[in-house]
């Protein structure tokens, strides 16, 4: 897939950013084409060369029928969470967020927040639980074309969060030792 400059583009583990410019160096004698990304979060501008943007992963926002399918992924809940060591687990999913994959992003999501309704996740999995909600979140809105907030209001629902915390800090506020 080619990108205009203002086109958004998904980089894996990095999420969502807008093509700023295409520029074209000259590296060990040999003119390459690059991608300058803006990541939207953090600012993080990153260089991809043209020829290599699909081998690393970069590509478009979703569209608003896979937007649906990623609530849905999200909704299914009659799961069977794999009881494997924190540390496995979190390999595994790094993983998934590293294909860059909205799919396997949402799943990350889904598995983690109905792992933290067992059991205690530990301070890794609590940020990777962020990191995918970050990541999901920005996407999701730009393909729906909803503000983040509501995006996040309508993900808070499938997961029943009622309060006005967010995500991450729900989170640590679950995991933290309860007083008698």
């Amino acid at each position: 897939m080619a990108f205009k400059v203002g086109d958004n583009a998904v980089y894996p583990g990095h999420g969502v950013g807008v093509v700023k410019a295409i520029e074209t160096k000259e590296i060990f004698g040999n003119k390459q084409t690059f991608y300058v990304i803006q990541i939207l979060d953090n600012g993080m501008k990153i260089m991809v060369p043209k020829d290599n943007a699909a081998s690393v992963g970069l590509r478009a926002i979703i569209s608003k029928k896979e937007a649906g399918e990623v609530f849905k992924i999200l909704r299914k809940k009659n799961l069977k969470i794999d009881n494997q060591t924190w540390n496995r687990r979190y390999r595994e999913y790094m993983e998934k967020i590293k294909t860059g994959s909205i799919y396997e992003i949402a799943e990350v999501l889904r598995d983690l927040f109905l792992l933290k309704v067992d059991k205690e996740l530990s301070f890794g999995e609590r940020k990777m639980l962020d990191t995918a909600r970050g990541l999901l979140i920005k996407e999701l809105s730009l393909a729906t074309k909803e503000n983040e907030k509501n995006v996040e209001e309508e993900v808070k629902e499938i997961f029943g969060i009622e309060e006005e915390v967010p995500l991450v800090a729900m989170a640590a506020a679950a995991e933290a030792p309860k007083l008698k």
